[in-house]
């Protein structure tokens, strides 16, 4: 059994202020922008791994301290000298061999050993979870992406000054927020990341009026980096406080949380964000949450059936064929709509979720899915909040789709929905969302009150109200269905008399189809109103009407005054093309 040195500050400066911190992170993305790396999509999965198993090295040596301290043995993850102290550190001694020794050797030991060693390892027999995950986060990587010894040595050595023991915490962000800070990079705009990355802005909010207590688990379908099941940890892991038992610390960092995400160059990226997170366990699940394809579930196999939490942005724009499709009750294509049937069958009763979902979902009932998916939900849990946001929430992703924040309990009908209209927000690069955003929204949410802002619809009125406009079409409806069953046996009886009188067959399946269209006309028009209760577009009745308060009269002057500036226009422009002929001849 070989036991971690304590390899922890040996060669690392200390860093005190934010500033050098940042300082250190952006020189070595610096060498990897340089160094076949040039953007953060190539840049941060890169980085991703190193600064994972510098952290991964610190932590064992600390954890095998402890385990000394007490007369335990520990077993540390990896063999020497796949050690981040034997191979990277400066003075590890598998580094200084390799330094020494022939060209291209360094290389040669990080793409022919390291890595098919630390990617293989959760096929060991007795591979432990933390094995596992390791090489989850080493999946995507075939080799470095660095193009020379000395970048790759560059950014070893300044990845070994940023250890956790160098950065001060009390006066600077912990390495977690750091490495939020990379990720958010790669969800700017012309990144290409946008799509995996939620502002934590809106993460923040969602996680707080949503609440997850410890004993609960919270599940994201389609966690993308980790950003709801990161800050859900930082939230209870406050929450926790200094009086946290020992069995609260290891069901909050082993049994809580729980993810699914498709994308291979962004599940290692979660898994490594949510173990920088103190989250020793990251419960994800790699495969495609829609159709079940799975790439690997290594890490799900005792995840529950049913979560008592969910917070989620769900892909929106997406269409999917009918391998996706055929798991659901509700067919079709529209990603958001399929993975809002896959939050409502997998959250327990009495369970929490808030959800991202875009405007269309919200408004459209001319698509049944939609309509049916939106009832699903109405009439199993209890939709009391929708947060209506403007379009320029997600744009530095790159999307400029409007958006809003859906807050539902499990088990009972929605009977009034409480809604919060963020849309004049003027948001963008230059003036991003800020938390000071919903201070009025967290004030008034106790009590659902409403303001210039907010409002409450009863739904329960709603449907009440629909169903009464819709019950005249229905019986209607009926009664011209059952006038085309008593056409269809009175020409059954005809055509069984001899001769066939064909004059009276024909008027009679003619009056079949007047009456068969009189009958979907009017379960049509019923099916519409009923469905029209669906649209839950946020409308805030306290919004100042922009009206033009300008009589006809004075529009009709204003036509004409436009009209003779035209006129005059055209006639200057008629006198110079005229001159200018007279010149050229």
């Amino acid at each position: 059994m070989t036991r971690p040195h304590k390899n922890g500050t040996n060669n690392s400066k200390r860093l005190t202020t934010q500033q050098a911190v940042n300082t250190a992170i952006w020189s070595i993305c610096d060498i990897m922008r340089r160094s076949n790396c040039a953007g953060a999509m190539q840049y941060v999965p890169e980085l991703t791994w190193i600064l994972f198993l510098r952290i991964l090295d610190e932590r064992e040596a600390k954890e095998a301290e402890q385990y000394e301290a007490v007369g335990a043995e520990f077993t540390p993850s990896l063999e020497a000298p796949y050690r981040w102290q034997d191979w990277a550190a400066p003075d590890g001694a598998k580094r200084q061999e390799l330094q020494n020794g022939e060209a291209r050797a360094f290389f040669g030991f990080v793409n022919g050993q390291l890595l098919p060693y630390l990617k293989g390892l959760r096929d060991k027999p007795g591979a432990t979870p933390r094995q596992k995950v390791i090489s989850e986060i080493m999946s995507g990587v075939e080799r470095t992406r660095i193009d020379t010894e000395r970048n790759l040595l560059d950014v070893l050595d300044k990845v070994h000054e940023i250890s956790a023991e160098s950065v001060d915490p009390t006066h600077i962000f912990t390495l977690s927020q750091i490495y939020e800070g990379l990720l958010l990079k790669m969800g700017e705009k012309g990144n290409d990341g946008g799509q995996f990355f939620t502002p934590r802005e809106i993460i923040r909010v969602m996680v707080k009026v949503v609440d997850p207590t410890i004993g609960k688990t919270v599940y994201d379908p389609g966690c993308g980096t980790g950003g709801f099941l990161a800050q859900s940890y930082e939230y209870m892991r406050a929450r926790l406080g200094e009086a946290a038992s020992p069995e609260e610390l290891e069901a909050l960092k082993w049994r809580t949380f729980y993810g699914r995400e498709k994308e291979n160059l962004i599940y290692p990226i979660a898994l490594a964000n949510l173990v920088l997170h103190g989250i020793d366990q990251p419960n994800l699940w790699h495969g495609n949450t829609l159709t079940g394809g799975e790439i690997y579930g290594g890490l799900f196999q005792n995840a529950p059936g049913l979560f008592d939490v969910i917070l989620t942005n769900p892909p929106f724009g997406g269409k999917e064929g009918k391998d996706a499709q055929t798991r659901f009750d509700f067919k079709t294509g529209a990603t958001q709509v399929l993975f809002l049937q896959h939050v409502l069958n997998s959250l327990n009763p009495g369970g929490r979720c808030g959800i991202v979902m875009d405007e269309g979902v919200l408004f459209r009932t001319n698509e049944t899915a939609f309509v049916q998916t939106k009832r699903k939900l109405l009439d199993e849990c209890d939709l009391w909040c929708i947060v209506s946001l403007s379009a320029g929430v997600f744009s530095t992703a790159g999307a400029g789709v409007k958006t809003n924040l859906l807050f539902f309990t499990k088990g009972k009908p929605t009977e009034r929905i409480w809604y919060y209209d963020l849309s004049d927000l003027k948001v963008g690069k230059k003036t991003p969302l800020a938390l000071s955003h919903f201070d009025e929204f967290f004030r008034l949410l106790l009590e659902c009150s409403n303001s210039e802002r907010s409002w409450t619809v009863d739904f329960a009125e709603r449907k009440r109200k629909a169903a009464e406009q819709a019950d005249p079409f229905k019986r209607r409806a009926k009664a011209k269905e059952k006038e085309a069953q008593q056409e269809k046996e009175r020409l059954a009886a005809l055509r069984k008399t001899s001769p066939l009188n064909e004059e009276a067959a024909a008027k009679s399946e003619a009056t079949i189809v007047a009456l068969t269209q009189e009958f979907r006309e009017f379960a049509q028009r019923a099916q519409a109103i009923e469905d029209a209760v669906y649209d839950l577009k946020a409308v805030n009745p306290h919004a100042p009407k922009d009206e033009d308060a300008r009589t006809p009269e004075e529009l009709l002057d204003l036509i004409e005054a436009k009209g003779r500036e035209v006129a005059e226009a055209l006639a200057i422009l008629r006198n110079g093309a005229a001159s200018s002929l007279v010149q050229s001849q």
